[in-house]
């Protein structure tokens, strides 16, 4: 039976291919280099340069950002952490994503690889033992498969361990397929199989911690790196707070120079925070005047000046000016506007003095019943002579306006003035009529008709002068 001695014999060579390693014995090849467990978390986000900084857990990429929290104290647990926010143009992120998983890899290494590479030689034994007890070879073909695929699929799920006893083992596997299935009498073969193991990406190389010094220089350049000047000196600062705890442990020579450079890094980056602040509250203001008079061509000088300010001092502020900008820019567009009004208001200027040069009469005749509708709003009493002078005159001044063609602009404003007559009209024909029955609460509705035309009439006036009024920007 030379099938069923193959397979006695593929049990014993796989067998011994996969035994594991020795409880307690360092595992091969990288893991017996792997950082401890509290250094695992210690990644690395490497620049263009080839250098690189420090993050606390894996760095995430954002657009066109990359974010990372740096650890600016040398303490294993619980480091002091600052988040450090980067363009992408200054790092390198394939190199960052290779160290990731590099660093993901030892840590595998150094805790789950020997566990579960003992649970996938005990699955093995288990199938191999099936082919010993099978008498069918169509079964055992199919164990064989089934081992010799899980086996394939293994080492790129589990960062290629013990690669080389797997491959060992694959080989076995291979000679005993063709066995099989001579013995089976299958033909065909699945070109699935034909796929080997690879060899393990090139990883990158774990680096050790940095030193305080090493710590305090990262932080300093994650601030030049920062187009935040916020940012910038909060890195300084936290920079020179670790020279100050660390002091002991820094090169004293180094710790004063760096001291006083970041000091005075600190000192220009405020300096420089504050030519902006003043620089964007000059020009807003100016801005703002220029704009209440319509002076574009004002607005437009001060934009030309705010780039030239900004080149003297040194072009340092990239988002301040920009926000500068956008808001000169909102000034300049209310200015082209409040110009463009005024220059239409100009053109139509002759036709609204015409307008309230017609209406003047009316209005004036109007303004002359208001003692009348005083007395009818507070009930003070009215003669009959008074509130037929007001219908008459009402009549008179409603028959005027009706045929008047408002302009556009003061169309609303001659409705109100319309209104307001009917009203002053409704209030001297109801109050002849609460009169005439002693009816006090009809007396009370002429006093709110009368009130209703005063306000009216007033609203009219008033919206009729501020269009004739040269416009203005609303404060």
């Amino acid at each position: 039976m030379r099938v069923w001695r193959s397979a006695e014999t593929l049990v014993v060579c796989c067998l011994a291919s996969s035994a594991p390693v020795v409880a307690g014995q360092a595992p091969a090849g990288p893991a017996s280099n792997v950082p401890a467990m509290d250094e695992a978390t210690f990644l690395r986000v490497f620049l263009e340069d080839g250098s690189s900084l420090v993050s606390y857990g894996e760095p995430a990429r954002v657009a066109d950002r990359v974010v990372f929290s740096m650890p600016t104290s040398v303490a294993g647990q619980d480091p002091q952490l600052h988040l450090v926010n980067l363009s992408v143009e200054h790092v390198d992120w394939e190199r960052t994503s290779r160290y990731a998983e590099s660093a993901r890899a030892a840590r595998y290494l150094a805790t789950h690889a020997e566990t579960q590479y003992a649970e996938l030689t005990a699955e093995l034994s288990e199938a191999l033992n099936d082919v010993v007890i099978t008498s069918d070879s169509q079964e055992r073909l199919a164990v064989i498969e089934r081992a010799r695929r899980r086996l394939a699929e293994w080492p790129g799920d589990h960062y290629n361990y013990k690669e080389a006893e797997i491959r060992q083992m694959l080989s076995i596997l291979d000679e005993a397929l063709a066995d099989l299935r001579a013995a089976a009498g299958v033909d065909e073969f699945d070109l699935s199989f034909v796929t080997s193991i690879g060899p393990a990406p090139p990883g990158e190389e774990l680096l050790p911690r940095p030193t305080p010094q090493e710590s305090v220089e990262q932080v300093l350049l994650a601030a030049q790196l920062s187009d935040s000047s916020a940012e910038r000196v909060s890195l300084m600062s936290v920079a020179l707070a670790a020279i100050e705890r660390d002091a002991v442990m820094l090169p004293s020579t180094w710790r004063t120079a760096t001291r006083r450079t970041t000091s005075d890094a600190i000192e220009s980056e405020l300096d420089t925070d504050r030519r902006y602040r003043t620089l964007t509250t000059r020009m807003v203001e100016l801005a703002e005047q220029r704009a209440q008079d319509a002076d574009v061509r004002g607005i437009q000088r001060l934009v030309e000046e705010t780039h030239v300010l900004d080149l003297k001092l040194g072009l340092k502020r990239p988002d301040a000016m920009s926000g500068l900008l956008a808001a000169l820019d909102v000034q300049l567009d209310a200015a082209r506007r409040l110009q463009l009004e005024r220059d239409r208001w100009a053109l139509r200027l002759i036709e609204l003095e015409k307008y309230r040069q017609t209406i003047a009469n009316p209005v004036e005749r109007l303004d002359e019943l208001g003692a009348s509708l005083e007395d009818i709003k507070a009930l003070a009493g009215s003669s009959p002579e008074e509130l037929a002078a007001i219908q008459q005159t009402t009549a008179q001044v409603l028959e005027i306006l009706t045929l008047i063609d408002a302009p556009t602009e003061v169309k609303a404003a001659h409705a109100l003035l319309i209104s307001a007559v009917e009203l002053a009209r409704s209030a001297a024909e109801i109050r002849r009529e609460a009169a005439l029955n002693n009816d006090l609460t009809r007396a009370w509705d002429a006093s709110s008709a009368a009130a209703g035309s005063m306000i009216l009439s007033a609203r009219a006036r008033g919206d009729i002068d501020d269009v004739l009024k040269l416009p203005q920007l609303p404060r």
